[in-house]
Order: C-alpha cells, then sequence, then structure tokens
C-alpha cells in the first residue's frame, strides 16, 4: 500500500457551493496510484462537504434556498454568535451535511457518477479560508 496527501487551500466569497472536483481529480492523477480509497475532509465547523449534481446551478441555489428555511440566521435563544448572526447557523448546517467523504479511485479516477461533483459548501455569510485534506491510500 502507498498513500499520498495534499491540502487544498480555498478561499470562498461567502455563503454558498464551490466545486473541488478539478482539484481532486488533479491530485488522484498526480498521486500515480490506481486504486483505492480517498478521504476529502474539511478542517472546520461552519463548512462542509457534498457530493451533488454539477450540471444544473439551479440544484445549487434550490439547496441553498432549502437551508436558509431550515437553519435561518440569528435565531432567537441562540447563544453561540460570537462571530455573528450566522455563527450557529453555519455550525448547524455542518452537523446536518458532512465534514468527510470517502471516494473509491479505480483505474486512477475518483469514482463519481456522470453528473457528480464534490462541493465545499461555505456556511458563513463573509469570505473565508478554507482547508480541505485530501489523502489517497491505496496502489
Amino acid at each position: 500500500m502507498k498513500q499520498a496527501a495534499k491540502t487544498l487551500e480555498i478561499r470562498t466569497s461567502g455563503r454558498g457551493l464551490i466545486e473541488i472536483t478539478r482539484q481532486i481529480d488533479d491530485f488522484v492523477r498526480a498521486s500515480g496510484l490506481d486504486d483505492g480509497l480517498l478521504t476529502v475532509f474539511c478542517r472546520h465547523t461552519s463548512a462542509s462537504l457534498l457530493i451533488q449534481e454539477n450540471a444544473d446551478p439551479d440544484v445549487r441555489h434550490d439547496l441553498e434556498t432549502f437551508f436558509a428555511r431550515l437553519v435561518p440566521d440569528g435565531q432567537p435563544g441562540w447563544r453561540h454568535d460570537n462571530e455573528g448572526p450566522d455563527d450557529m447557523s453555519g455550525h448547524i448546517r455542518s452537523a446536518l451535511t458532512q465534514t468527510s467523504l470517502s471516494i473509491p479511485v479505480m483505474g486512477g479516477e475518483p469514482v463519481l457518477g456522470t453528473w457528480q461533483g464534490v462541493y465545499l459548501w461555505e456556511h458563513r455569510t463573509r469570505p473565508q479560508r478554507r482547508e480541505v485534506v485530501l489523502h489517497l491510500l491505496g496502489e
């Protein structure tokens, strides 16, 4: 077994989904590993990861709209608001989604479906600098 690792630095412009599929594909190809398991890990508590459709941008819009209704900013009774009204809602959105993904790698490529892309989902309203760790274990 061999392994490869890399940390991606992603600058966000605020709340929204940022596709990182290309960076992941580039990493897997550069690793020289043909088959294995890729772990993608977000090192933050108010951002998350998502595998979702990457063909129609309306999907991303509708996901944001749904989460805005499900977890609105600045709810009365929330005590954690050290960094503003989007602070606790960002943590809840992250808790409802995922901070790590496992993606099989076969033939030197991540095994994603035809319309699937990998996204960093920024839950804060202000720009942030995020780190996503990629770790590939395989042969």
